[in-house]
């Protein structure tokens, strides 16, 4: 008989998709199914974040509950960027939590089931040439990491603590994996990386020196791909090559994320992002020259310690004059073992919350702006989710949400939209085609 696996994963892409490849080899190697109920559950995991405070504080509430829910018998396991860090430590505080998984040691995953209290969080562990068996979630898009790690050095991020240094997969293996999903449906591949556009600095062992952009000419001559994306560039390595590669391919979405962090350059140095308010600006000017109909997406912190009004002032001001076509936007909060947990200049909490409330509201002010101008517009739209009232939703070619009439034959079809009304976050059409 089977077993049950119940997963729930907190944080980013990454995560996903490391859950993912949880899924597949224990499915495949241990013959586990997947359930939404927890009661039933013979196997319960949680694969965390630790990139701010909140999913932390999350993940020891998460576990009171699996524990309360839980069949006698279960085991629960705590997989993910917090696992990385904590360790041991969260057997100490929950003990009741059967083996903590770091980060770096997914395909670890079929040992550690069989080993009570186990603790794997060597964030050294290679496992860029690890094959694991193949599982995903959705048949029409395939998520693909394209690098393990990070060796960017940014004061206030954990993540090179909880996922190493950064090691480039293969591109056969890449190559090999986006052929495989071509070939089960998918229309789309996803690639994933800490800074993707640095790929190809280190690999763990000899193989071809392919950069990024080489390596997207090359996933492009895949027969049946149709749509490429990736996340997240780092601004630092937007060179000419790689936006020249990205306006020409026709292959490759036009939807850019560009973290800024900060429009202050002074910031910027006490974030160690290793590039300026005018080299982020240079770059998006040059990128929409090329490519006009680009959408850009932003990361931005405010009341980053020692963060003045005037340093303020220039994150509005790259605001204004790039207007990103979205935000995900956060008040500065410490992560241990960053640098920045012991600066000491900290930004009022009440100043802080006014800027994160000034952001939000000129970024909505923005799209109501670009909104506007919707209607009557044509897109293309690959469509992947069946609503509960009768529309089908995908993505435009530019990442915006687009949601139709339709039904479940129209997954994983291409179809042009015709826009009849507008919101924040989502766009409603007619299909025309």
């Amino acid at each position: 008989m089977s077993k049950k696996l119940y997963i729930e994963t907190l944080g980013c892409a990454m995560n996903s998709r490391d859950s993912e490849h949880i899924i597949a080899e224990l499915s495949e190697k241990e013959n586990y199914k997947t359930t939404t109920d927890i009661s039933e559950a013979d196997l319960i995991l949680i694969n965390t974040c630790s990139v701010r405070e909140k999913p932390v504080a999350k993940l020891f509430s998460e576990l009171g509950i699996f524990n309360k829910k839980k069949k006698d018998g279960a085991k629960i396991g705590v997989c993910g960027c917090t696992a990385s860090h904590l360790g041991a430590e969260i057997i100490k505080r929950a003990p009741y939590v059967n083996f903590v998984l770091g980060a770096r040691n997914v395909s670890k995953i079929t040992d550690v089931i069989h080993r009570e209290r186990a603790v794997e969080v060597d964030i050294n562990y290679d496992e860029s040439e690890f094959a694991f068996d193949d599982f995903r979630t959705s048949p029409y898009k395939a998520f693909i990491n394209i690098s393990i790690g990070c060796d960017k050095s940014c004061t206030y991020c954990i993540v090179p603590k909880t996922r190493g240094e950064e090691i480039s997969i293969p591109d056969e293996l890449i190559l090999r994996e986006a052929k495989r999903s071509v070939e089960n449906g998918a229309k789309e591949i996803f690639l994933l990386g800490q800074n993707v556009n640095n790929y190809g600095r280190r690999f763990s062992g000899e193989h071809e020196k392919v950069n990024f952009t080489e390596l997207l000419r090359r996933l492009s001559a895949i027969d049946g791909l149709e749509r490429i994306r990736f996340t997240s560039p780092h601004p630092f390595h937007m060179d000419d090559e790689f936006i020249d590669e990205f306006a020409k391919n026709p292959k490759i979405c036009k939807s850019m994320h560009m973290p800024l962090q900060s429009g202050s350059t002074k910031v910027l140095k006490d974030m160690k992002r290793g590039y300026t308010k005018e080299w982020f600006l240079e770059r998006v000017e040059k990128l929409r020259a090329l490519c006009p109909e680009v959408s850009i997406s932003t990361d931005i912190i405010v009341a980053f310690p020692g963060e003045s009004n005037e340093d303020f002032l220039d994150t509005l001001d790259v605001m204004n004059r790039v207007k990103f076509d979205q935000i995900f936007s956060f008040k500065y909060s410490p992560r241990p073992e960053t640098e920045a947990e012991h600066f000491t200049n900290v930004v009022d909490e009440d100043v802080a919350s006014l800027r994160l409330t000034t952001i939000q509201d000129l970024n909505t002010k923005i799209l109501d702006e670009k909104n506007s101008v919707q209607l009557g517009k044509i897109y293309r739209v690959y469509f992947e989710d069946l609503n509960s009232d009768y529309f089908v939703s995908g993505r435009s070619d530019g990442n915006m949400l687009i949601k139709a009439k339709g039904s479940d034959e129209l997954l994983g079809q291409f179809r042009d939209v015709e826009i009849t009304a507008i919101g924040r976050t989502i766009l409603t059409g007619k299909i025309i085609d």
